[in-house]
């Protein structure tokens, strides 16, 4: 009995498992860019399919229909009675309008206007018949889809079609297929972006030589230089170079010191991370109870000062603002070291709070603007009609569905701190990403700025991506339109 049981238990797992399949195949159709890359990933059991197809059509019974419709049609004389009052039309217009009747013109376009007026008859007719009939046309799509259904042909197919499986199961579930898609389009952006800065920097009047090796170098120098770093090929080969070390993760030598650019990037990583996450943490701390106050009490003394605090976090520049805090708590008073040093974690402290002001300040702003538009929804004044506590309602209401904008001007912010705070890093002697381009771009060292590049371009998405996942965790609606989707 128990075996018996096992059995059922197995047959409806494997219909199930081949009945997904089926639909999710049919699902993308109806999506051009899937369709196309099921097609590339999938070719060999698509041609495998083809060739079945071709043998099915061959015995479909639509093909039988068709040809006694047309049998019937032409019998009756339909297509001879359609002929003969075309040509009359075709006559009586060209004698409306005082035309000159040619009669090879005349029997070849009534002969075209029949046959196309005949297919299209023909075709109805069919479709009558086989709706009547309750049969349909056979499709390449309807036999693949019915083929999917069938577990030993899954089992067949498996190896050879891997990919193609694997692209129908991530598509089966919306979320991950959300995230794989904002990871795709961010390769896609890098590849453009290191294009169009290497093209820049190509037909840039700086020449990297010249700048390294001095004006006094001859012109055997500078040849040897170019020859040595490839800057003696052509704009497609050099471009080429650059796009196969991207892919390979071999970002070239720098001009300067002859060193790996992906170990400088690595190693500078660290700490521009540490600053940026110190501040982040900083700044969302301060700034979302500050926003969150403002917007409960609006144009009160607490909105007016917290509001003018913020405005003067946006208004001070970071360098001026770096140099005023080594002048007093370094020089003056002696209370923290004026420059980075990795033993001391008391040396970013300086760094973290003069990067994490003006953050603190924007995320500030646009905390107390979210929850304003928040406030006065009509499910936050139902919650508040139900007896629900001042407390529950903006941090189960409120907070939640203000979080968008938020989160939007932190992922940017965020974005652009690991992409190099370049003026703080110099003020506080930080060797960090920004320094490192800055110094860079001035030589131009090709490698090092396009290493930057991507660096900052791979962080900027990675951002963005994690941004789109948090539009969906705070708010519900998103995730029920990235189903649809």
């Amino acid at each position: 009995m128990s075996r018996m049981v096992t059995v059922k238990l197995d047959e409806i797992s494997g219909i199930s498992h081949s009945s997904w399949v089926s639909r999710i195949f049919q699902d993308i159709q109806s999506r051009r860019s899937y369709q196309l890359l099921l097609w590339i990933v999938g070719l060999p059991v698509h041609l495998c399919v083809f060739f079945y197809y071709l043998h099915k059509s061959k015995q479909d019974s639509y093909l039988h229909v068709l040809e006694e419709v047309k049998a019937r049609l032409e019998a009756s004389g339909a297509k001879e009675e359609m002929r003969a009052d075309i040509q009359q039309q075709v006559l009586r217009k060209k004698e409306f309008f005082h035309e000159k009747i040619d009669p090879h013109e005349i029997d070849r376009f009534t002969l075209q206007w029949t046959e196309e007026t005949f297919q299209k008859i023909v075709k109805l007719k069919v479709e009558e018949e086989l709706k009547k009939q309750g049969r349909a046309k056979v499709s390449f799509h309807t036999v693949f889809a019915s083929l999917l259904s069938n577990r030993l042909f899954l089992m067949v197919t498996l190896v050879p079609g891997l990919p193609m499986y694997i692209l129908l199961f991530l598509y089966r579930y919306a979320f991950l297929k959300y995230v794989i898609e904002r990871l795709l389009m961010s390769v896609l952006v890098i590849i453009g972006v290191v294009i169009l800065v290497f093209t820049i920097l190509y037909f840039s009047p700086f020449d990297p030589a010249v700048n390294i090796l001095g004006e006094s170098a001859t012109k055997e120098q500078i040849a040897a230089f170019n020859h040595l770093y490839g800057l003696d090929q052509p704009y497609i080969q050099q471009l080429w170079n650059a796009l196969k070390g991207l892919f390979t993760f071999d970002l070239g030598k720098s001009f300067t010191g002859n060193e790996e650019v992906a170990t400088s990037i690595a190693n500078k990583f660290p700490i521009t991370l540490t600053l940026a996450v110190w501040s982040l943490v900083m700044a969302v701390v301060i700034a979302i109870p500050i926003g969150v106050i403002s917007a409960t009490r609006p144009y009160s003394f607490f909105d007016y000062s917290f509001m003018f605090i913020a405005l003067l976090g946006l208004s001070i520049p970071n360098f001026w603002q770096g140099l005023i805090f080594i002048l007093n708590f370094s020089i003056k008073w002696n209370w923290l070291p004026a420059t980075y040093s990795p033993e001391n974690w008391l040396s970013l402290l300086m760094p973290v709070i003069v990067l994490g002001t003006g953050l603190t300040a924007s995320i500030a702003r646009m905390t107390r603007s979210s929850m304003l538009e928040v406030i006065h929804e009509d499910y936050m004044i139902t919650a508040k009609a139900k007896g629900l506590s001042q407390q529950h309602i903006l941090w189960r209401h409120g907070i939640g569905n203000a979080m968008i904008p938020i989160i939007t001007v932190i992922g940017l912010l965020f974005g652009g701190m690991l992409g190099g705070a370049a003026v703080t890093e110099k003020v506080f002697n930080i060797s960090g990403i920004g320094s490192y381009i800055v110094d860079k771009q001035f030589i131009p060292d090709i490698p090092s700025i396009l290493g930057g590049v991507v660096y900052v371009a791979i962080t900027i998405s990675v951002v963005n991506v994690i941004i789109d996942i948090l539009y969906a965790f705070f708010d519900p609606r998103i995730r029920s339109k990235m189903k649809q989707y």
